[in-house]
């Protein structure tokens, strides 16, 4: 049984034995290492439920004739349009929030966070597309 002094710690060098890190995959996203998969979903089902209520609002005023439509085209505009504003709006914001388990007061809600991307090839500028 080991004693109480038996041990030492030293470098991976002395030991001759050097691990090397693995290179991660290039294809995949770092969100799937960073953030919490659990509030991934979490997000992904607040978006999915955000994008329903917009449909169905802009079909229901539409159906009783508050909303005028001449193509898809302008509906997908007209859809687009809502969301932004929705997600550009601390209401927005507060509700994703929220739908993960965070309270945040609304003026503590920062509307124009800054990206940070690395130096490198594949940075997207001032958006993800």
């Amino acid at each position: 049984m080991p004693q109480p002094g038996d041990y030492q710690l030293v470098s991976a060098d002395q030991t001759g034995v050097k691990k090397a890190l693995s290179l991660p995959d290039p294809g995949a996203t770092p969100f799937k290492l960073v953030v919490d998969p659990e509030m991934r979903m979490k997000l992904r089902r607040a978006l999915v439920e955000l994008i329903d209520y917009h449909d169905e609002a802009l079909a229901e005023h539409f159906a009783e004739g508050k909303l005028a439509l001449e193509s898809y085209k302008e509906y997908i505009e007209l859809f687009a349009r809502s969301l932004k504003e929705t997600m550009e709006s601390r209401e927005g914001v507060a509700y994703l929030l929220r739908a993960v388990g965070f309270q945040v007061p609304a003026d503590k809600i920062n509307l124009n966070p800054e990206l940070r991307w690395k130096r490198g090839p594949g940075a997207f500028g001032s958006s993800l597309l």
